[in-house]
């Protein structure tokens, strides 16, 4: 019995070696849609979703402005492209994937105005290196 248990852990430890980034990814990225969203994480900003772009490696951040935010002319004086790429940058938990040359793409919507894009941009491996 001791053996059998012995083998069934050994083979999950292997498999679970197996994974690929990309399948780690995917995995990560449901993990956290099904825990964290939609979650306010700001007084005015609320994620939405991650997604996991498998065939461009792009992790998308969805996010909705709400309030003082929902402004066009406030978003464009914050200059988010800039604060994006900071984060991105000095991010440890997103390491692995930024070794791999992956993407990041944030969308920020408008609450008040369905379907409105205050903000769109994708960072890739030659902005964040």
């Amino acid at each position: 019995m001791k053996n059998i248990v012995c083998t069934l852990i050994a083979a999950v430890m292997l498999s679970a070696c197996q994974q690929s980034l990309e399948d780690r990814c995917a995995q990560e990225v449901e993990n956290y849609n099904k825990k964290n969203c939609p979650a306010k994480i700001a007084d005015n900003t609320t994620i939405d979703s991650l997604v996991f772009e498998r065939s461009t490696h792009t992790m998308h951040y969805y996010y909705t402005l709400s309030g003082n935010a929902d402004n066009p002319e406030i978003v464009a004086q914050i200059d988010p492209a800039k604060v994006l790429l900071e984060q991105i940058r000095n991010s440890t938990a997103i390491k692995a994937y930024k070794d791999a040359g992956y993407n990041f793409a944030y969308t920020y919507h408008s609450e008040s105005q369905t379907g409105r894009i205050l903000f769109e941009r994708t960072f890739t491996e030659k902005d964040y290196k």
